[in-house]
């Protein structure tokens, strides 16, 4: 009888767990303008910088939702350009020897696909058929977060969300970087939060390696349903 007890107790408790874990995310969701208003935005046109190794490099980001993407930086002169075209992937890099537009694979095109969706894989993960388990609470620079764990159903890899109790907001994420035959945990973190269309943006990311700083981007405009020109994103 104590046995069948304990069991019963362990599902109730993991239950409870697995639905606060939903209710978590379902309120960050609802602050960030919620799932469905972001899935009804069509395209996307974002203006800003990039900043990494000192230089602060102008950048446009172009997408439209769910088909394609293309982000096009300007390193004094020299163009790099990564796009995505309904399932195919390209990219122009003449600063690493790449200097004619060359198909991309494996992770890298899962990623250039992924940013052609407005929302994470965190509040569309019922979807996308991922997992999420709440870790508990976490300070995280002297800020109270929710700690969220989301395991990819593709990969397997795991990224940690940590979302703002105070607000519900996504304050940072860790995952997984590979880099020069290397893996690193890297850090992304948001802030400048801007209300656009009843939808919220960040307009500044911050990304650190090993608690240095690797990349930070800044949106100066965010443009949502413009016309964009379906030519760029073809090879």
């Amino acid at each position: 009888m104590k046995q069948w007890f304990l069991l019963v107790f362990s599902f109730v408790f993991i239950n409870s767990y697995a639905q606060t874990a939903d209710e978590v995310i379902t309120k960050y969701s609802t602050a960030m303008g919620s799932l469905d208003a972001f899935n009804k935005v069509t395209t996307v046109k974002m203006t800003g910088s990039m900043s990494t190794s000192g230089m602060v490099l102008p950048m446009t980001t172009q997408i439209i939702q769910g088909k394609a993407m293309r982000t096009d930086v300007d390193a004094s002169g020299t163009m790099i350009t990564t796009a995505y075209n309904n399932g195919s992937g390209w990219k122009i890099n003449p600063l690493a020897g790449v200097t004619a537009k060359t198909d991309v694979t494996g992770a890298e095109l899962d990623g250039f696909k992924m940013q052609t969706y407005l929302v994470n894989n965190l509040m569309d993960y019922k979807k996308r058929g991922h997992t999420v388990e709440l870790l508990g609470e976490e300070m995280v620079e002297g800020v109270k977060t929710y700690k969220i764990k989301l395991t990819n159903k593709d990969d397997g890899k795991a990224t940690l969300y940590f979302i703002m109790t105070a607000d519900n907001l996504l304050l940072k994420t860790i995952s997984k970087k590979e880099a020069q035959g290397e893996t690193y945990d890297l850090e992304t973190y948001y802030s400048d939060m801007k209300k656009i269309n009843g939808l919220q943006f960040s307009m500044q990311l911050m990304q650190k390696i090993k608690g240095q700083v690797y990349m930070s981007i800044k949106w100066d405009k965010v443009e949502l349903n413009v016309p964009v020109d379906e030519k760029i994103f073809v090879k």
